[in-house]
């Protein structure tokens, strides 16, 4: 069985991190760590407050799902011990993945996955949007989540506008010239992409992208209506993260798309 801890334990997506590892016959959940939560039980580990604890439980694998502050610090001190770390916290720069790259660059150290979104679907979503893009003139991303997301737009909206981009670069120019509403037309992403950032109660995470050209559209939609979509790809994660050296961006090298 694989030895894994998760960092970020106390909060929801890393609690729900904890219970379906400790439901997978393959893995083993051996540590758990978060400041804000220490001394409370999470899939039957009691929360620790020190990055230190997942050394002390000879952890193979680590779940990171704190902050990108809290990340920056973490990831580089796991990869030195030989863990191999599975990032899902958004806000991070390319600064912090060319840290993590050269933390996880020798034989020495562990491996790291660095995935904007672990729903199968959003990862597909982001891959159909690719092959879609040079089909089209233009493309305009709307991403909606729950209340108690802090940061806008998403890490996942962001990472699709820029494989759009990198798909293709012929894009009909924005034709309006007055905001009657500052910032009606959302932000502008990769390429002047336009992203719109929903934030509401009763959602968890949802995207939509819309294609169009003359006389026609294509609208892709994926939907996560609970934290255990996401569970699937961080498993998947956990049990190939072996295979990959070094830093490995996104889900895509695990699902052969």
């Amino acid at each position: 069985m694989i030895r894994v801890g998760v960092c970020g334990a106390g909060g929801r997506m890393g609690a729900t991190a904890c219970r379906a590892i400790n439901a997978d016959d393959a893995l083993e959940l051996v540590a758990a760590v978060d400041p804000s939560a220490a001394a409370q039980i999470v899939g039957g580990v009691t929360v620790a407050a020190s990055v230190d604890e997942f050394a002390a439980a000879e952890c193979e694998v680590v779940v990171d799902f704190t902050t990108a502050s809290a990340a920056r610090e973490n990831v580089p001190v796991l990869l030195g011990h030989g863990i191999h770390a599975i990032v899902g916290t958004s806000g991070l720069s390319d600064a912090d993945l060319a840290a993590f790259a050269s933390a996880a660059a020798t034989p020495e150290s562990g491996h790291a996955i660095v995935a904007a979104n672990f729903s199968i679907s959003a990862v597909l979503l982001m891959r159909l949007s690719e092959l879609a893009a040079p089909f089209f003139d233009t493309v305009e991303i709307i991403e909606l989540h729950h209340d108690g997301k802090v940061d806008a737009p998403s890490g996942t909206a962001i990472t699709t506008a820029q494989r759009i981009a990198d798909a293709s670069g012929d894009w009909a120019a924005d034709p309006t010239t007055k905001e009657t509403l500052e910032a009606a037309r959302g932000a502008a992403g990769p390429a002047g992409i336009h992203i719109h950032a929903v934030r509401m109660r009763g959602m968890v995470a949802h995207q939509e992208v819309i294609f169009g050209a003359s006389g026609q559209t294509l609208t892709l939609r994926q939907d996560s209506y609970d934290r255990g979509s996401f569970m699937p790809g961080v498993l998947l994660a956990c049990k190939r993260i072996a295979e990959l050296p070094g830093l490995t961006i996104g889900l895509d090298a695990l699902l052969d798309v």
